[in-house]
């Protein structure tokens, strides 16, 4: 038994629950007489839905197959061999819940030895390899791949990527080592740390095909066909496959200092995965592959047994799960049909709903405001971004008409909303002007359609106590930019039936949006979080402490922005407005800033101003800066960080006694669906647990151990 066949035995008998992947062989004849070739096809049995991945079962089989073909190429019996995968799937990567499992350090040196044990010997066998992305490819799945000879891609290949650094992880079974050898260090810092970083950017068959990746592009329908015909060309020498001189020089140690900047700027030096990942890529710059594949072998291990890596599989499981059966949603078959929406207002937000439901739903939707000017605006933005995704080519000539002809916008709401089904309204926020929008509502609207507040912060309950009806109202809270944050908060009033939720978690089905149930408390989960959060950080400032120094405290925490550009995306105003309704609720923990307020009556945009030179790097507006009035108590970063941690730490406590949502996993689920914060802090609750703060201020974690966290 070989050391290999040991080494995922052993790791095999930690993982029982593994979906394996198969590795078939099969033998053909290729075209033009070129000879008799072995193809190893990867399925795990399953449908597109459930994408083959690698456990240590899985690559045991796949090693397995090739002891096979490296006997019969050997023999000469075989030409060439081919690895590919089942119908819209090539592979993507390693078994992410064997990961979790993982207890010591050596049970993750053994994963990623075995990876590279089995992978590399594609790269060494007497006969050319070719690998055929004929579908999703991702991390090990690219990897296996780029330890072939030849590869080929689909056109129709919707989704290619090395994803690792973004879940806490560096491409571990040669990624980091072999894709700088092969198209350069500045692409492979491309694929490998930018994309990742941005929200695990996906590239596309013909992407692969441009940056060198693959050496050939065909379409989907005939891929593997296409394939085998061009490998029989390269392998009777008709083709000769050429490929560019990779710059070992400056050139790559620049690509590093780019990769670096990158890391820098998105994550603060907080989370070590990128890091680690250019560290192996300005180490391959020699071309020594063994040495590369050990130092990948090491930061797996390393990063298996840290919490960035434990926290980013929570949330990966949160986003792609627990996203998909929200915690206390109701029967869905209590759900009702919508046929027609309605919408009240029609100023940007209002639009942007109006577009999105279009979009998703394709029924008529109807827009209403005060005047024909704003309604004809509302309907006028629609068109716009109907004829931009036209422009772009996302939908076709028949389809842009016919979302056209949808909507349509009324000054009478009677008019408009007699046959509605589903009526959301995107007024001012303000409680009294929310009530009369839905006691006119209500008064025309048909008796089973569901009256929806877009509300940020205040409460359902209280908008629909005058109602007739007020069962039917329902919190469904969506977060700017609409088309691309995917949160949808959907709020429980105290009289909302099931009826009414379940059709308002149906729709926020069909749009696609990630639903969380909460109940109707001030403010509800992400803008109480982050108005508590930014409030930390306006009362150190206010207290006296340097603006930069407050805004340089949270970096550690690897945030997609700091807390003062934050509040200039939401809008000084805004964050005014909902830290002064959180003020009347809670008024010992929620202060309501002097200096935030004279921002906000001098008209300021922000805090900052950006130079034309050097947009990055904005500065602090001298007009703001005469405005703040601060005291003398002036803490250290360190401070700031401590109490801002606390803070935020101790609201989601209380806001989990209250029963805001079901568990701390929802907490999680909403900031980084909502607010943008990123894996590798779990959301906050890992973070929190892991830097013991949940404990000084609470007593306890928020998690069990083993929950984003290393099993015991």
């Amino acid at each position: 038994m070989s050391s290999t066949t040991e080494l995922l035995k052993g790791a095999a008998e930690l993982f029982p629950g593994e979906v394996v992947t198969r590795a078939h062989v099969r033998h053909l004849d290729l075209p033009a007489g070129a000879g008799r070739f072995a193809l190893i096809t990867l399925d795990n049995g399953l449908d597109h839905t459930k994408p083959t991945t690698f456990g240590p079962q899985s690559l045991a089989n796949l090693d397995a197959a090739i002891d096979q073909v490296e006997k019969e190429a050997v023999e000469g019996a075989i030409v060439g061999a081919g690895i590919t995968g089942k119908p819209f799937i090539f592979a993507v990567g390693a078994d992410l819940k064997g990961v979790e499992l993982l207890k010591e350090h050596k049970d993750a040196l053994a994963i990623g030895k075995g990876g590279h044990d089995v992978f590399r010997r594609l790269s060494g066998l007497a006969v050319p390899t070719f690998a055929y992305y004929n579908g999703a490819a991702m991390g090990g799945g690219v990897e296996v791949g780029l330890h072939c000879s030849y590869r080929t891609v689909s056109k129709a290949l919707p989704a290619f990527s090395l994803p690792e650094v973004f879940l806490g992880l560096v491409p571990g079974w040669g990624g980091c080592a072999l894709l700088p050898n092969l198209i350069g260090a500045d692409r492979a810092v491309s694929v490998i740390i930018e994309n990742s970083l941005n929200q695990n950017r996906q590239l596309k068959g013909k992407q692969v095909f441009e940056l060198g990746i693959a050496d050939a592009l065909f379409e989907g329908a005939d891929f593997l066909e296409q394939s085998l015909i061009w490998t029989a060309s390269v392998l009777n020498g008709a083709i000769t496959v050429e490929r560019p001189d990779v710059d070992r020089g400056d050139a790559w140690d620049q690509a590093v200092a780019r990769g670096r900047a990158i890391a820098d700027s998105k994550v603060h030096g907080a989370a070590p995965a990128a890091y680690r990942a250019l560290d192996i890529i300005a180490a391959a710059k020699n071309g020594d592959l063994g040495a590369g594949f050990d130092a990948e072998d090491q930061a797996l291990a390393d990063l298996i047994m840290g919490g960035e890596l434990r926290s980013g599989i929570y949330a990966f499981n949160l986003v792609q799960k627990r996203a998909k059966r929200p915690a206390g949603a109701p029967d869905k078959a209590l759900a009702r049909p919508v046929t027609k929406v309605g919408i009240v207002g029609a100023g940007l937000m209002a639009s942007q709903l109006a577009l999105l439901f279009l979009r998703r739903l394709e029924v008529p939707v109807v827009l209403t405001d005060i005047d024909q000017e704003r309604v004809d605006k509302g309907v006028g933005y629609v068109h716009a971004e109907i004829e931009k995704l036209l422009g772009k080519g996302r939908i076709n000539q028949d389809k842009a008409n016919r979302l056209k002809a949808l909507v349509s916008g009324v000054l009478d709401k009677a008019e408009g909303f007699f046959d509605a089904d589903f009526i959301i309204e995107a007024v001012f926020e303000e409680i009294g002007v929310k009530q009369q929008v839905f006691a006119e509502v209500e008064a025309v609207a048909p008796a089973h359609a569901i009256l929806a507040t877009n509300t940020s912060s205040l409460s359902v309950t209280e908008m629909a106590s005058k109602l007739q009806h007020p069962e039917r109202v329902v919190g469904f809270h969506f977060f700017n930019p609409v088309a691309v944050l995917p949160l949808l908060e959907i709020v429980r009033g105290e009289r909302t039936d099931d009826a009414s939720l379940a059709t308002a978690f149906g729709v926020a089905k069909k749009l696609k949006k990630t639903a969380v149930l909460v109940k109707d408390a001030p403010a509800f989960v992400v803008n109480r979080i982050l108005t508590r959060f930014m409030g930390e950080i306006q009362n150190v400032i206010d207290e006296g402490t340097p603006v930069e120094t407050a805004e340089k405290a949270i970096e550690p925490l690897g945030l997609p922005m700091s807390p003062l550009v934050l509040l200039e995306l939401v809008g000084p105003a805004i964050g005014l407005h909902v830290s002064e309704t959180l003020n009347r609720a809670f008024p010992d923990r929620f202060t309501v800033s002097e200096n935030l307020a004279a921002v906000v009556k001098a008209g300021k945009r922000g805090f900052y101003v950006y130079s034309a030179e050097n947009p990055a790097r904005p500065e602090l507006d001298p007009e703001v800066a005469a405005l703040l009035k601060q005291g003398d108590a002036v803490l250290s970063e360190e401070q700031v960080r401590d109490r801002v941690l606390d803070a935020v730490a101790q609201e989601i406590g209380l806001m989990l006694d209250e029963g805001v949502v079901a568990e701390a996993q929802d907490i999680d689920l909403c900031l980084i669906t909502g607010a943008g914060w990123p894996f590798h802090l779990g959301g906050i609750t890992p973070y929190l647990d892991r830097e013991g703060v949940s404990e000084r201020v609470n007593g306890r974690k928020f998690l069990a151990q083993g929950v984003a966290s290393v099993p015991a």
